[in-house]
């Protein structure tokens, strides 16, 4: 009865446009003052206890690296190289707005910012070349998930955070998944394309011009070099790598493209610390209410619930993609990492899955829930900026939604999708 009254309180505040972080902070403290057995001081201090996890002091820097790219016109470079490797593909602009999210990936680590980057500058050219403006949200909210899988990546720094894994096996293991899923919605974008007979590229290809565009992108395109490779040569820590990655982007723009001055520094900044205190106020109040959770036994009645399928692989790979789905509709992809993340990791454990391999497949999943209906913060972004309403977005992101879903029961019975780059660079 009382996870029953939770999870209906939860969602109610969720659909009557509560903000996610009040609703987890207010619920643990209804519950104490309902019951008098702790002091309502417990709330506060389990926030704490949410944010002591030195991993976390990454993501300000990754975030901050994002704002750095846009304001450095690098995103234009990548786009520019994006253009010449894939733009000839029929439904080449949305082609290109894949193919971007996944090189910006490789460089921020953040779904929201990839998503607002790529659609502010991709999304208003593809309406003007004819695709409708639903298309263009929903290939534009679900390819900025792939900057959360191609490290670096805030997401799996939540929840390395939480489970002591490996940051830099977390993100040696999300680039096979990353990439394939980017090629899978190219594929499925091209087939969309064609029946409806989308633009493409006439220009004939140049080897001149792809050079071109590659020497434009070559520096931004150290980023993700500097960050996988120094964390395997022990150079620097995943949490050093933020700010390793923050000052290699602000010395690209300032510097080299000599587009980063005094005066959108500031805004820069100010983006960056608005961003972080979005984030970092989810991810405390997910503190509370992740103890709230264990306090009613809901958490370990769902590592119950999943185990009891150990038995059963495709039963248990069933129950698992469908509570994930079910649970990224209802909560944001943040707070579900935090809070659910480490039971479901723990179950896949039990079931005898590679941690990596398991931690892997929660935060693709998870992720996917900023794309799905009602509360995907990537889905109402998108929407936004193509000025679209949320129906037919929601129509046009069934088919990218599946090739999700696809990929993440691939990586459950793959384990060398996930488990290969991380053997190989010695982090399993």
């Amino acid at each position: 009865m009382e996870l029953l009254l939770l999870v209906g309180s939860l969602v109610l505040l969720i659909l009557v446009g509560a903000p996610i972080g009040v609703t987890m902070a207010v619920l643990p403290m209804i519950y104490i003052a309902f019951t008098g057995d702790l002091p309502l001081s417990t709330v506060p201090y389990q926030m704490y206890e949410a944010l002591a996890h030195a991993p976390l002091v990454a993501i300000p820097f990754f975030l901050l690296t994002g704002e750095l790219m846009n304001s450095g016109q690098i995103t234009e470079r990548l786009l520019a190289l994006s253009r010449e490797l894939v733009g000839r593909f029929r439904g080449g602009l949305a082609q290109v707005t894949i193919m971007v999210s996944m090189l910006f990936a490789g460089m921020n680590g953040s779904v929201v910012a990839d998503t607002a980057a790529v659609g502010s500058v991709l999304i208003p050219p593809m309406k003007k070349a004819g695709y409708s403006a639903a298309f263009a949200a929903a290939i534009t909210a679900v390819a900025g998930t792939i900057g959360g899988i191609i490290p670096p990546s805030i997401a799996m720094i939540l929840l390395a955070s939480g489970l002591g894994l490996s940051v830099g096996g977390l993100f040696a293991g999300g680039i096979l998944p990353g990439v394939l899923i980017g090629l899978m919605l190219m594929a499925v974008t091209y087939v969309i394309a064609t029946r409806r007979g989308y633009e493409r590229l006439e220009e004939p290809f140049s080897l001149r011009r792809l050079w071109l565009a590659f020497r434009g992108a070559m520096l931004p395109l150290t980023i993700p070099i500097v960050i996988v490779g120094g964390m395997v040569l022990g150079v620097f820590t995943s949490t050093e790598a933020g700010a390793v990655t923050a000052i290699v982007a602000a010395l690209i723009s300032a510097v080299a493209y000599r587009t980063l001055n005094r005066s959108n520094v500031r805004s820069v900044l100010t983006k960056s610390v608005e961003m972080t205190a979005s984030v970092f106020i989810i991810i405390a109040a997910a503190g509370p209410f992740s103890w709230l959770l264990n306090q009613i036994g809901a958490l370990q009645g769902l590592g119950d619930w999943l185990t009891g399928f150990a038995g059963d692989r495709v039963m248990f790979i069933t129950a698992l993609v469908g509570f994930i789905f079910v649970a990224g509709m209802i909560m944001d992809a943040v707070a579900n990492i935090i809070v659910l993340g480490p039971t479901l990791v723990t179950a896949c454990i039990a079931a005898g899955f590679p941690p990596i391999q398991a931690g892997l497949v929660v935060t693709v999943g998870f992720l996917m829930g900023t794309v799905t209906p009602p509360v995907g913060i990537s889905y109402f972004m998108a929407a936004y900026i193509a000025e679209e309403r949320l129906e037919p977005v929601a129509v046009a992101l069934i088919p990218f939604i599946l090739v999700e879903v696809f990929a993440l029961v691939l990586m459950l019975l793959w384990p060398g999708l996930t488990m290969w780059v991380p053997s190989l660079m010695g982090l399993t």
